[in-house]
């Protein structure tokens, strides 16, 4: 993990700030290790920050219901389950693309013509 992560994550409290060195040099010990891998581990999931502390805060205490994970942990699958749910459809119509296109002229492209078509709602303009 990159040094300028390690004191982000200082400074928005997820990790407590280690002792230092009489030259200043901060000195990490093994639970600090254990807790920047647990928060990497928990970015690499994709968990947000805030599901990140409340997850270290159960975690600091260990005695409580482990509901708040659970919830959590569902959240973050349903996310997951979208975003694939959204790949699976965007699959889906590039392959129709690919399919329908079949290395014909581009005045006969569905690639193109697909890709023209804004009635679908992909790449719409907002108006401000």
């Amino acid at each position: 993990m990159k040094v300028p992560t390690i004191r982000y994550y200082e400074q928005i409290g997820l990790l407590p700030p280690p002792p230092r060195t009489e030259g200043q040099q901060r000195r990490y010990d093994k639970n600090a290790a254990a807790r920047l891998g647990f928060i990497k581990h928990a970015r690499e999931l994709g968990f947000d920050i805030e599901a990140i502390r409340a997850l270290l805060s159960l975690q600091d205490n260990p005695d409580q219901s482990c509901g708040v994970a659970d919830r959590i942990a569902k959240a973050r699958l349903g996310e997951v389950e979208e975003r694939i749910a959204s790949l699976n459809a965007l699959r889906t119509e590039l392959q129709r693309m690919v399919k329908e296109c079949a290395s014909g002229r581009v005045a006969e492209c569905r690639v193109i013509e697909t890709l023209a078509d804004s009635s679908h709602g992909h790449g719409r303009l907002v108006e401000t």
